[in-house]
């Protein structure tokens, strides 16, 4: 029970943090995009450089961390997120029951070292002891589609930033 506590605890800190240490522009991404992914062209926002690029070339995460991932599709294909969106398990997005909507991601299988980048535009999952929910596309690309939970590392690269009645100036 305490464990459980400590885990609510710890994810409510976490997205208080990102909110109030976030500054209220967002970084810009380094580098060139080439040819990014057709469902990520629609986010409309800077995009990191792709898997091929060097490491160095790539902009610095805001936070990174580990946890245990699974993916949602046909029972919930057609239904709105919490973003108002109908939700597409071809789409390259994610659901988090703490990190603004909007926020971009990068997720990677630390089994393979597939990565890919998302959005984050759901809230999810309800599972204890998972903090992320991905597309089945996601998790198609990552390589945990047929064993539906991976460990990943999450790396965020952008929050978005906050409308300006919500900004403390």
């Amino acid at each position: 029970m305490k464990a459980k506590i400590f885990v609510v605890l710890e994810s409510v800190f976490l997205g208080l943090g990102l909110l109030v240490f976030t500054p209220p522009v967002n970084p810009t991404s380094v580098g060139k995009v080439s040819n990014p992914p057709q469902a990520i062209t629609s986010l409309k926002v800077p995009l990191p450089p792709t898997s091929q690029s060097t490491p160095a070339a790539q902009p610095k995460p805001l936070a990174v961390w580990e946890c245990v991932t699974s993916w949602y599709g046909e029972d919930f294909d057609g239904q709105p997120t919490a973003t108002g969106e109908t939700y597409d398990m071809y789409a390259i997005t994610a659901a988090h029951p703490t990190l603004p909507l909007g926020s971009i991601i990068r997720v990677v299988n630390v089994r393979n070292h597939r990565s890919q980048v998302v959005r984050i535009n759901d809230r999810g999952p309800y599972m204890e002891g998972r903090e992320l929910d991905v597309s089945y596309e996601v998790a198609r690309r990552l390589g945990f589609d047929q064993r539906g939970l991976a460990k990943v590392r999450l790396e965020l690269l952008e929050v978005p930033s906050r409308p300006a009645q919500y900004r403390r100036d």
